[in-house]
């Protein structure tokens, strides 16, 4: 009698996967984790739950798909406009110019998606708070360098150290996003971004 093996192929996923991370950002920065329900991403991706499953396993990878999707956007944007500053304070203004453009098309005033995934979910989700950690040192990171620069430049004080200030303008941009939930005036927000620059000076 003869044996028949079947062998099993692997899954192959019929659809643009970037373009569905997309949409579920879209919903979950809309919604936040805990009141996005699947049956709201099988409505803004067009896909069945089983090829929701099949591909992210559940709704918790697929965040996690979305937060390192947005993460990774905003670092390019960043990366652009720091090349493009000819010194460290231009470079801090490239940066609150990238999120402020940001609120100002927002018609929603949605805020950023990490940090409101920052005060839903921190220390509450392990996989999520380690992602957040990641994220926050990155910036931290980014800006030390910066305020460093601008140090050796002359055009940044020395009262604090270069992580002192890094951590201040991190706290300060995170400010700045829950702000902008409330208030997407240009004038009020350019006058924050005025007084935090006035510290480093």
């Amino acid at each position: 009698m003869k044996r028949s093996f079947q062998i099993d192929m692997p899954k192959v996923e019929t659809f643009d996967k970037n373009l569905v991370i997309k949409q579920a950002t879209e919903v979950f920065h809309d919604k936040g984790y805990n009141a996005t329900s699947m049956q709201d991403l099988v409505d803004a991706t067009g896909l069945n739950r089983s090829s929701i499953y099949n591909s992210f396993e559940n709704k918790h990878n697929l965040f996690l798909e979305c937060l390192n999707s947005y993460q990774e956007f905003y670092k390019e944007q960043l990366n652009d406009k720091l090349l493009k500053a000819s010194n460290a304070l231009e470079a801090i203004d490239n940066l609150f110019e990238l999120y402020l453009n940001d609120i100002i098309k927002e018609k929603n005033n949605k805020g950023c998606l990490i940090v409101n995934c920052k005060s839903e979910m921190a220390n509450h989700d392990k996989p999520i708070t380690q992602f957040l950690v990641n994220n926050q040192n990155l910036m931290i990171d980014i800006l030390e360098d910066i305020v460093d620069r601008g140090q050796n430049e002359l055009l940044i004080n020395k009262k604090m150290t270069a992580k002192a200030y890094a951590l201040y303008l991190y706290s300060s941009i995170q400010g700045f996003r829950m702000t902008s939930i409330l208030t997407n005036n240009k004038q009020e927000l350019q006058s924050i971004i005025k007084t935090i620059k006035q510290t480093l000076i």
